[in-house]
């Protein structure tokens, strides 16, 4: 029997916590889900729509209703709380919901949660740790679980914000909580308004690809299948009030993951346009997951990015009518802002 019956997934029709769900329905049949979340833009019921119902349930809600999360934390056994505002752009326009949801929706699920005794696991970002050098590459030099908190935008802020709530409520409070820092994910169900599925969409849809600044950046790269097994692990497996990374030891600049996505897809790699780079774009991030490797039962699967960007490009195009609704307006949004 698993260690946890009956657990409480926040922002689970979102891109990762869909994935979780999947996972955890295919693989531990004895558990029951409970998913609460707003449904904001980022969020598609349908998500869920195949999964059954039996071990399924779906609550439209805000983390930040202290009565509704109190009456779905007492039923509990286990939070895993990915629920966030968490797209850059949007956090530079308009920072305040980033504050509600990420700071105070994250307040509102720890009370409930130390109230009841309920085991919480908290996904986090690598972004919380600003960014490397890019000539720290040649040193090799990866962000640990003791690296100094350096934020740069509104996004990253809240999600360092929700992270410090995180570890006071567990030496205050004795909060039975664990936190995962992770890199740039990528796969199945992710909005359209983000990198790799913006390039992938953008060249199905005939538009011509952007590409920030000058494409130096990197990103440590993820799949989302190797994320959500490694959270499943920390929820299981992991010590109270420790921290793990996750990642795959995917570094690869942006140039040269739209590149890599226009060959797939059958481009020539230099069919794309630079438009103006983001205010405040973070130059390079990096995991060193070792923690996660040696003390954990979880290893990634996706090592090959080539594959597993292979594996995102045929999801893409085989469920376009998932995403098409969606397009006119993410390009439009990109527009206004010039991007």
């Amino acid at each position: 029997m698993t260690k946890y019956q009956n657990i409480l997934v926040t922002g689970g029709v979102g891109f990762i916590g869909t994935n979780f769900v999947h996972y955890v329905v295919a693989e531990h049949l004895d558990v029951k889900i409970t998913v609460l979340d707003k449904l904001t833009y980022a969020g598609n019921a349908e998500n869920l729509a195949d999964l059954p119902t039996d071990q399924v349930t779906l609550v439209v809600g805000d983390i930040n209703d202290a009565k509704l999360v109190d009456e779905l934390v007492q039923k509990a056994d286990a939070i895993v709380h990915f629920a966030a505002e968490s797209h850059n752009d949007n956090s530079l326009n308009d920072p305040s919901p980033f504050m509600q949801t990420n700071l105070m929706g994250t307040f509102t699920l720890i009370e409930a949660a130390r109230r009841y005794d309920v085991r919480f696991h908290h996904v986090s970002t690598d972004e919380v740790y600003g960014d490397l050098p890019l000539d720290s590459a040649s040193r090799d030099e990866k962000f640990t679980p003791l690296t100094r908190y350096d934020p740069s935008s509104p996004y990253s802020a809240t999600k360092a914000g929700s992270d410090m709530l995180v570890r006071a409520w567990v030496r205050s409070f004795g909060l039975k909580a664990t936190i995962s820092n992770t890199s740039n994910n990528y796969g199945p169900y992710q909005h359209i308004e983000k990198f790799i599925p913006r390039q992938i969409t953008n060249i199905i849809s005939g538009i011509k690809p952007k590409l920030y600044g000058n494409g130096r950046n990197i990103r440590d790269w993820i799949h989302v299948y190797d994320h959500v097994t490694g959270i499943w692990e920390i929820l299981v497996h992991g010590t109270i009030g420790e921290t793990y990374l996750l990642g795959a030891n995917g570094e690869h600049d942006n140039l040269s993951v739209l590149r890599k996505i226009l060959q797939a897809m059958g481009k020539s790699p230099d069919d794309f346009d630079f438009v103006r780079d983001r205010a405040g774009h973070d130059l390079r991030y990096a995991i060193d997951a070792t923690k996660a490797r040696s003390t954990l039962n979880w290893q990634p699967k996706y090592t090959d990015f080539d594959e597993g960007l292979q594996h995102t490009i045929a999801w893409y195009r085989q469920n376009q009518d998932w995403w098409q609704k969606d397009k006119a307006n993410v390009e439009a949004n990109y527009a206004k802002n010039k991007q």
